[in-house]
């Protein structure tokens, strides 16, 4: 995605070396990563991801019109193999703008943009089966549960060094259901 989207109340646009800062803001912050994999950043990982995320695909950075202020990143990458035409979609939001829509409204504006500019056949998604948030977010955008997948990965052990196995559930919209 090089254009840039908008919505009514967003940008959707590449990352840039400075959005470090507020990247740094919600990245840093131990509840981002209770469904998420990693740990915390500190300042200097978080200057190393925005300079990483500016310069490659894949990550796109979610900025509030109003103040010009990132509140999150969106996942929006093709799936091998290209020949599906397959995108999977992902976003982590700040905290201090979660429950105003703005997750919806910019994952709705990447699905117009797959259907509709790159000629998606299907988008897909996973979320944790506990992460109840995401579930309705996904659910509202008009994505269908398609599996359960028992115990399907790890991002941390306990105190025995023994993974910490959660479910995951699948989600996906196909472009004919999309254009209904």
């Amino acid at each position: 995605m090089k254009t840039i989207l908008e919505t009514e109340r967003l940008i959707i646009r590449k990352f840039n070396k400075n959005d470090w800062k507020d990247l740094y803001e919600y990245l840093s912050i131990p509840e981002i990563y209770t469904f998420e994999q990693g740990e915390p950043i500190d300042k200097n990982e978080a200057k190393a991801l925005a300079k990483d995320r500016s310069s490659g695909k894949g990550f796109y950075a979610v900025v509030l019109k109003s103040s010009d202020r990132l509140i999150g990143h969106i996942y929006f990458n093709q799936t091998e193999p290209f020949d599906y035409m397959t995108w999977e979609l992902g976003f982590i939001f700040n905290p201090l703008y979660q429950n105003n829509g703005y997750g919806t409204e910019s994952s709705k504006a990447i699905i117009d943009y797959g259907f509709n500019k790159l000629y998606a056949h299907r988008i897909i998604a996973y979320c944790n089966a506990e992460n109840i948030a995401s579930r309705k977010l996904l659910e509202k955008i008009g994505m269908r549960r398609e599996g359960h997948f028992l115990k399907k990965a790890y991002f941390k052990k306990d105190r025995n060094n023994n993974p910490l196995w959660f479910d995951s559930y699948s989600y996906a919209i196909l472009r004919d259901e999309y254009f209904k």
